[in-house]
């Protein structure tokens, strides 16, 4: 079978394509190369593909980062939306863009370090959480059958101190580099930073739980919900954003205790095991990678978005960000937040 192994640089998609070559697969290896990869980046690939003994390629998908993750990234926070511009990519950049160059070159799969599990049953591909405590399979949620049929994950299984020791074993220049950064294209800079490049900043009213102004914010793009530091106002209790209204350029503020919430509409939705959700289920679900799984109850609603009840309140959802649901370490699927219920 031949497989070309996404390079990243880092110590885990190097350490897949060794783990491939070494099992007897035809492996070669490619780096996608957009805004956030350095040159540093693409010589440790370089490197570790000449370690493996297996071609190196390189593809530059700028143009179609930009248009697709960047330009995205920017408008979400224009419309006071904090989005996950990794989902993001790893659909439609990592895992379509990549794929179907390897499917024009004559690859019949494609391998990456996530640290994740798909596996087959019957004729459907399902995708399971990793084995290591920062498994990846948040990432992944929107991948399609196509995807997943045509994707080896060989990480899922490991934890990343193996991953380590594999890596070192294989003598791989990239063994003991440090994690790369969440946002590649933000390797220099906070987001505020980037942001402020590239919308114009547009101070407008901070307004408390009783509709009083009392104050004024530098512009929304600078806030996400559930953030405290920088809204610059004194009160008994620290403020935090509540609330983000692009069409009134307002913010609105609380109390800690004021941003758990149990409801919520969510968008855009992509399931993996099955078409739909054909009536109420209770599952687990997150609605940031960090956050702990909490059970909760999905279902349909008739425009096809879902309506998630938490059994308990959560900190801070927040639209644009993505809820994926679980049963046990079956990824279900998931969408993304659009409005906040209760």
């Amino acid at each position: 079978m031949r497989i070309l192994a996404a390079l990243s640089g880092g110590v885990d998609s190097s350490t897949t394509a060794a783990i491939l070559k070494k099992e007897g697969y035809e492996v070669e290896s490619a780096i996608m190369v957009f805004r956030g990869v350095t040159d540093e980046d693409i010589e440790f690939a370089r490197e570790a593909a000449e370690k493996i003994g297996i071609p190196f390629h390189r593809f530059d998908f700028t143009p179609q980062y930009e248009k697709t993750i960047i330009d995205y990234f920017i408008q979400e926070y224009k419309d006071g939306r904090t989005p996950n511009p990794c989902v993001l990519c790893n659909r439609y950049i990592k895992f379509e863009l990549f794929l179907n160059k390897a499917l024009e070159l004559g690859f019949e799969r494609i391998a990456t370090g996530h640290y994740a599990i798909i596996e087959k049953v019957n004729n459907r591909y399902f995708l399971k959480r990793g084995r290591d405590k920062n498994e990846q399979s948040y990432f992944l949620y929107r991948l399609t059958q196509k995807q997943l049929s045509r994707t080896i994950l060989p990480l899922g299984v490991y934890t990343k101190k193996d991953v380590r020791k594999i890596a070192q074993s294989f003598n791989l220049p990239t063994a003991r580099r440090r994690k790369s950064q969440d946002v590649c294209f933000l390797p220099d800079t906070d987001c505020a930073t980037f942001l402020k490049k590239n919308l114009p900043q547009r101070p407008g009213p901070i307004i408390n739980k009783k509709g009083k102004i009392i104050g004024e914010h530098k512009g929304i793009f600078f806030y996400t919900l559930g953030q405290r530091r920088g809204i610059g106002i004194s009160h008994k209790f620290p403020y935090y954003v509540l609330k983000i209204d692009p069409e009134k350029n307002a913010i609105y503020v609380g109390e800690k205790k004021d941003l758990y919430k149990s409801q919520f509409i969510a968008g855009d939705i992509n399931l993996i095991p099955f078409d739909r959700f054909k009536k109420k289920k209770i599952v687990q679900a997150k609605t940031r990678y960090t956050a702990p799984l909490a059970e909760a109850q999905v279902s349909s609603l008739k425009n096809g978005k879902i309506k998630v009840v938490f059994k308990q309140p959560q900190w801070a959802i927040t639209p644009g960000q993505s809820v994926v649901f679980y049963q046990n370490d079956l990824v279900l699927g998931g969408g993304i937040i659009e409005e906040v219920l209760e």
